[in-house]
């Protein structure tokens, strides 16, 4: 695995103010973007405290102190992974990332999981995709001919749970910068 740099307090704001965007679902080759939200849904923060098999991400979210990021307006694309993701991590590797010390480390794995957006499977065309996350770093997004999404290797097992600042699909690994 490439060595992860820290996030600085600045490049996370920067990033969190970009341009709102979502996907256009008509679109044939890459996405185009387009405002839009939908104010009567949940956060995603309120999704993900909202369902036990995200207990484990939030709290990721809560030591790397990212919540109050990801309870803005967004619009955010999040790749959720589940506790089942996070315990193939491996017990020890998980319980290092939420030492405070590792804490740099945690939010560039969660950021990672994060692109400025909103970006729904439905209707987007067969094809890939890299879409440049919070982190810095691009997600490879493969959308197959039968619908079904991998992102960077993770299958989607859970698409386009809309949510007041963003979408959630939930993934079934967790995805790791530089790898």
């Amino acid at each position: 695995m490439r060595t992860l740099t820290a996030l600085t307090a600045a490049a996370l704001s920067a990033a969190l103010a970009a341009p709102a965007m979502a996907i256009d679902a008509g679109a044939a080759s890459a996405p185009k973007v387009t405002k839009d939200h939908h104010a009567s849904q949940p956060s995603i923060v309120a999704i993900a405290t909202g369902d036990e098999s995200f207990s484990t991400l939030v709290t990721a979210l809560q030591t790397a102190e990212l919540v109050d990021a990801l309870s803005g307006d967004g619009p955010f694309t999040v790749f959720a992974p589940t506790n089942d993701a996070f315990a193939a991590v491996g017990s020890d590797t998980l319980n290092a990332l939420l030492q405070p010390e590792n804490r740099d480390q945690l939010t560039s794995i969660l950021t990672y999981h994060v692109v400025q957006g909103e970006y729904m499977a439905a209707g987007t065309a067969p094809g890939t995709y890299d879409l440049t996350t919070l982190q810095g770093d691009t997600v490879n997004v493969v959308v197959a001919a039968d619908g079904s999404v991998m992102v960077d290797g993770a299958s989607v097992i859970a698409a386009d749970v809309d949510a007041s600042n963003g979408v959630v699909h939930v993934i079934d690994s967790v995805i790791m910068p530089g790898q």
